[in-house]
């Protein structure tokens, strides 16, 4: 297998849950502004959609999508029980907060990023990204330890890297002590660790 990343993008979550399950992987950065990777291959040949992240499968063939890739990870590796047996109501939960944390809060932080928002347009996507967040921190109100529970799973690192991105565009969590929390208890995995330091984003 080989995992096309870019440092700190939400492929970060597929780079932990290999970490997690122990594969043999190759990983290799991409450009996507400009559609290189880091062995200079054309990453739209591999990606016409243009993002992270992209899995290479062993029979050559490509996965795209982060909620796709983790559980296509998860089921192919059930020993590691990342994720509900398929067709119960957990794992229905599970695909609910993966959906809610691609469609919703994801695509919520996107005004933030590129450097042409105007200070308008970067106040309105703050005030849309607290309001998901207000409706995760409420999951938490139970005193859960993560998204389905007590028990680490795919959709954990997906929040994990999305809610991390409060911190650089200048949200912060100090709004929502509890997702602080989660978010400290994940990025004290070994292996959320060592995918960080893979992409060179802890020492």
């Amino acid at each position: 297998m080989k995992l096309y990343y870019k440092p700190g993008a939400c492929s970060l979550a597929s780079h932990i849950i290999l970490k997690e399950i122990g594969h043999d992987f190759e990983d290799e950065s991409v450009d996507t502004d400009n559609q290189i990777t880091e062995s200079d291959d054309n990453f739209s040949k591999i990606n016409p959609k243009g993002y992270v992240p992209a899995l290479r499968l062993d029979d050559g063939k490509i996965l795209t999508e982060g909620a796709a890739v983790l559980q296509y990870l998860a089921d192919q590796n059930p020993e590691a029980d990342l994720a509900p047996e398929s067709g119960t109501l957990e794992r229905a939960h599970l695909q609910e907060h993966l959906n809610y944390t691609s469609t919703e809060l994801h695509k919520a932080f996107g005004p933030l990023f590129p450097p042409s928002a105007s200070d308008e347009e970067k106040q309105s996507a703050k005030e849309n990204v607290g309001r998901k967040m207000d409706h995760l921190e409420s999951i938490f109100d139970d005193g859960r330890n993560y998204l389905i529970g007590d028990k680490f799973c795919v959709a954990d690192a997906y929040f994990f890297v999305v809610s991390s991105w409060a911190i650089p565009t200048g949200i912060g969590l100090d709004k929502w002590p509890r997702i602080a929390d989660f978010s400290t208890r994940v990025a004290g995995r070994e292996k959320v660790q060592n995918a960080m330091r893979a992409e060179g984003l802890v020492n």
